[in-house]
C-alpha cells in the first residue's frame, strides 16, 4: 500500500515514516503548505513526491491511506476530504477541536467503509499490554483506582503552537489528557462518566492550559486521578493502578519508546513484570494494515479517537467551569 502524508511533521519523521515502511508499504508523497518546506522534507525522507494541495494528493490512484499529522484544527476537514476520497485514514491525536466533529469524522469512514483509526501510540506499548493483562488476568483484583502521572517538559521543538495558539488546539488538555484517557479506558474497558479539574498556565506560553490535575468517576465504581504538564522537567512519569488484591506501579512508561519498569505487589510480595520492548508505531501501523487486508481493527479506531476526545473536553470544561462535567460521547 501507497501513503500520504498530510503534514510535514516531526512525529512523521521520528516514528511513523519507519513505521510504515516496516510494513512493506511505500510513502509515496507529502503535503505541506509550503511548497519549499515539503520539497526539502520530501527529500531528506527519500519520499519521491511533494505537494501543496490535499486534492491533489488524494487525486493519486495509488494511494490507498493517508496518515493526518496536521495541526488540530485542521483535522476534521482533512479527514473528511480523505475518507470521500475513499482513502483509509490515521489521524493524530485529538481527531478534532470538538466531539461533535469527531464524531462526524468517525460515521463518514463508518459509512464510505474505509479504515479510520487514531494514532494513540501508547496503548501499542508492551508495558501497557502488560499492564491491561495483568487487570484482565484478575491479578490485582478489583480495581480500586488508577493515577496516572505524566506531567512533562515540552522540549523546545515541540512547543510553538502547542503553547501558544488556542485557534490551533493547543494546550496540554488536547495534548496530553487526550492521551491518558485513552490509555485509562485501554486497561480497564470503561468509559469515565464524570470529572472534576483544575487547571493552570505557567507562563510557558500564551492563551492555552498547559497543567491540569483531574478526578475521573468510572462505572465501575473506580476513580481515576491524571494530572498532565508541559513544565515539569524532573517529575518523571507513570502509572499506578490500585486492586483490591494489588497494586501495578508503572514507571518512565508514559513515552513513545519502548522504556520503563513495571512492578506488581501484592500479598506474596514485590515483583518485576518482563513486558515486551517492540516499536510502539511499528504494532499501530501493523494493525492498521491488518485491518486493511479485512484482518481485525486498528489498535485505536475512530470511536476510541472520540471517547478519549470526549474526556479531554470534559476535563477542560471541568477545569473552565468548576463543576463536575459528565462526559458527552456523542452517542458512542
Amino acid at each position: 500500500m501507497k501513503w500520504g502524508l498530510v503534514g510535514a511533521s516531526t512525529i512523521a519523521s521520528e516514528h511513523v515514516i519507519a513505521a510504515i515502511r516496516a510494513q512493506g508499504h511505500e510513502v509515496a508523497s507529502v503535503l505541506s503548505g509550503d511548497a519549499g518546506r515539503g520539497a526539502d522534507y520530501a527529500a531528506r525522507h527519500g519520499i519521491p513526491a511533494s505537494v501543496t494541495d490535499l486534492d491533489a494528493l488524494l487525486a493519486s490512484a495509488d494511494i490507498g491511506a493517508v496518515y493526518i499529522s496536521t495541526t488540530n484544527e485542521k483535522h476534521h476537514p482533512q479527514a473528511l476530504t480523505a475518507i470521500a476520497a475513499g482513502k483509509h485514514v490515521l489521524c493524530e491525536k485529538p481527531l478534532a477541536m470538538t466531539v461533535a466533529d469527531a464524531a462526524e469524522m468517525a460515521r463518514a469512514a463508518a459509512a464510505r467503509g474505509v479504515v479510520f483509526a487514531t494514532n494513540h501510540h501508547l496503548r501499542n506499548a508492551g508495558a501497557h499490554l502488560a499492564i491491561r493483562a495483568l487487570i484482565a488476568e484478575g491479578r490485582i483484583g478489583r480495581v480500586l483506582s488508577v493515577r496516572v502521572f505524566h506531567a512533562v517538559h515540552l522540549p523546545p521543538h515541540l512547543q510553538g503552537w502547542r503553547i501558544n495558539d488556542a485557534g490551533a488546539g493547543g494546550g496540554v488538555i488536547p495534548d496530553i489528557t487526550v492521551h491518558d484517557a485513552d490509555t485509562v479506558r485501554f486497561y480497564l474497558d470503561e468509559d469515565p462518566v464524570e470529572v472534576v479539574a483544575i487547571a493552570g498556565v505557567s507562563g510557558m506560553g500564551a492563551g492555552v492550559e498547559d497543567s491540569v490535575m483531574s478526578v475521573w468517576s468510572m462505572p465501575s465504581g473506580a476513580m481515576v486521578q491524571t494530572h498532565e504538564s508541559f513544565t515539569h522537567p524532573f517529575a518523571g512519569s507513570g502509572v499506578e493502578v490500585h486492586g483490591a488484591e494489588g497494586s501495578i506501579f508503572g514507571r518512565g512508561i508514559m513515552t513513545q519508546k519502548p522504556v520503563g519498569e513495571l512492578e506488581l505487589v501484592d500479598a506474596t510480595g514485590r515483583r518485576a513484570v518482563p513486558f515486551d520492548t517492540h516499536d510502539l508505531y511499528a504494532r499501530s501501523l501493523g494493525r492498521f494494515a491488518e485491518a486493511v487486508a479485512g484482518r481485525g481493527r486498528p489498535s485505536a479506531d475512530g470511536v476510541d479517537g472520540v471517547k478519549s476526545l470526549a474526556v479531554a473536553m470534559a476535563v477542560r470544561e471541568a477545569a473552565r467551569t468548576g463543576r463536575a462535567v459528565r462526559v458527552d460521547y456523542e452517542g458512542f
